[in-house]
This record gives C-alpha cells, structure tokens and sequence, in this order.
C-alpha cells in the first residue's frame, strides 16, 4: 500500500514546519515493508522564506507553483500523488496537526470497511482541546430556507465513526477509486467549497464517507485575540470567494429555481444587514465591498469561476 500525504501551504512557514513534523510521526508509525509513505508540499508561491526551506528539506516531494488557491493547490497534489501510484491520499493543508496515532486509526477504520466501497474518512479535529466539526450526513438541495450542508454531526457526546457526506480538505484520507471514478477537485473554486463539492461528487457517485472520531488532529486557531471590526477587514477578500462559490453550488445541484437563486441571495442578505447597520459605527464594511458581493453572487449564479480579477 502506497500512502501520498499532501499538504498544501501559503506563507505560513511556522505552521508549515509543524505541520510536517507532526506529519513524519504519524506516518513512522505506520511505515512498514507493507506500507510506503510519502509527503508531497505543494508551495502555493509563498513568499517568507517557505520555498527555500522546502527546498533545504530531505524526504519531501515538493511542488511549487504559483498560487493558485487551496482548490488549486489540492488539485495539483492529489493529481500528483494519483499519477504516481498513490493508494490512499491523506489532505490538509498547513494549518492541521495529525497526532501520533491519527494515521494508525484511519488505517484501523479502513480495514474495517474493506467489503464497502469505501471514499473517504475523515479525522476528528480539536481546536484547543475542544473538538471542532464541520461534517455533515446529508446535502439539501430542495429547501432554500435551509443550509446546503444538512444534518451537521454535534462535537460532542460522540464517540463511535458515523457515515457522512462532507467534510473539510483538512485530514480527509481519500481511496485511490475515488479519484479514479470522479476525477481531482475542481480548481476553478480557488478557495471555499472545493472540499464540498468533491464529497458532493464522490457521494453521488456510490462511496461510503465517514467521521472516524478515534483519528485525532489538532488545529491551529486565527484571529483568536481580534476584534470584530479587525476579524472582518481581514476575512474580507474571502468573502468574494465564499459568495460566489456557495452560489455556483447551489445553482449547479439546486432541485429548483428556489435554491438555484433565492438560497444564495438570502445568503447575500445576511452580510449586506449587519454591513449596512454597523457602517456608522465601524470600518469592517464600505459601501464598495457590497458592490464586490454583489458580483460574487452574480458570477456564482452564472458559474463563472477562476480567480477574481
């Protein structure tokens, strides 16, 4: 068995060095005559010092490209590690650390599941200490008054692995068939939802996912000491991204007119009400970034993708 674990970075050295070192170890308790494990860094053009370090650093296959997005990023390693052979890849990206025996327990849950036609498995994360979920067990494409992401799993009181449909590009343990039969995420997306819609896709094409809470990671945590004002003119790029790509999904797999166009633009709403009450009083939104919205909105609806010029 051939085990590819890809990480994909963007100037976060520090993280990136963690990430690794705590990804060496899980996979030496693993490593065996049976079992061959490889790490695969795709550089999304960093620029603190991550490619020459990359470069100082044995053991590791590393790409660099320029960036590209997590989407993009994830592309690029999971079709690398696919072309060479991998069996199984194991994804995330620089901001995740697997303990020791996280690999271990996803091989254990593997095992158990060998007669299904077994996708993905995806770890348990903890956010200082506290567990942290964002897997869910059904996708609603009916109901625009509700979330595309139904039946989120709690993160707590549960203790036992649970079949689910989605979860975050942040551990997930992904079966060679996968790839074989729906193809690499899709890189257009750049970031948000590329994690969704690849489970969406693997889902609809017959494979069991999991949540395998015995298969630990730990996750490093942003923002923590930000105001709102701060937390939103830093997140504020994103948003774009988020808008749009949120939209083109829902426009993409909605059921009905209703989720194709009214889900996304009652989305669209719930930034525009708080952006507009709080802009006497605060600087985290201008007029201008309800324009930019706007057109993420328009842009998902007509499923234009690719980075935003």
């Amino acid at each position: 068995m051939k085990i590819t674990a890809v990480v994909v970075t963007y100037n976060r050295l520090e993280l990136l060095k963690k990430s690794i070192q705590c990804l060496q170890a899980a996979l030496e308790q693993v490593q065996s005559a049976n079992i061959d494990c490889h790490i695969c860094v795709i550089n999304n053009g960093s620029t603190d010092g991550t490619h020459e370090w990359l470069d100082a650093q044995a053991g590791l296959e590393v790409v660099h490209q320029e960036n590209v997005g997590g989407s993009g990023g994830f592309y690029t390693g999971i079709k690398k590690a696919y072309e060479e052979g991998a069996d199984w890849i194991w994804c995330m990206d620089d901001d995740v650390f697997p303990k020791q025996h996280c690999l271990l327990s996803l091989l254990e849950e593997v095992n158990r599941h060998e007669d299904e036609p077994l996708g993905i498995l995806s770890p348990r994360r903890l956010l200082e200490g506290v567990v942290f979920t964002h897997e869910f067990q059904h996708f609603n494409f009916t109901n625009p008054l509700a979330s595309m992401h139904g039946k989120k799993i709690k993160s707590y009181g549960l203790d036992e692995t649970i079949e689910i449909v989605g979860c975050d590009f942040e551990g997930p343990f992904i079966s060679r068939k996968v790839v074989e039969t729906i193809g690499f995420p899709n890189k257009d997306l750049f970031i948000f939802c590329d994690d969704t819609e690849y489970c969406l896709r693997a889902h609809l094409a017959g494979f069991k996912l999991y949540y395998v809470p015995n298969a630990l990671m730990d996750k490093h945590k942003f923002f923590s000491n930000d105001t709102w004002t701060t937390k939103n003119q830093k997140k504020k790029w994103k948003r774009f991204y988020q808008v749009r790509n949120e939209a083109y999904m829902n426009h993409h797999y909605g059921k009905n007119w209703c989720v194709r166009y009214l889900r996304s633009f009652i989305g669209l709403l719930g930034y525009y009400i708080p952006a507009l009450f709080s802009m006497p009083f605060s600087k985290a939104w201008e007029m201008k970034d309800l324009k930019v919205l706007w057109e993420a909105y328009q842009d998902g609806i007509h499923e234009k993708l690719g980075i935003r010029k």
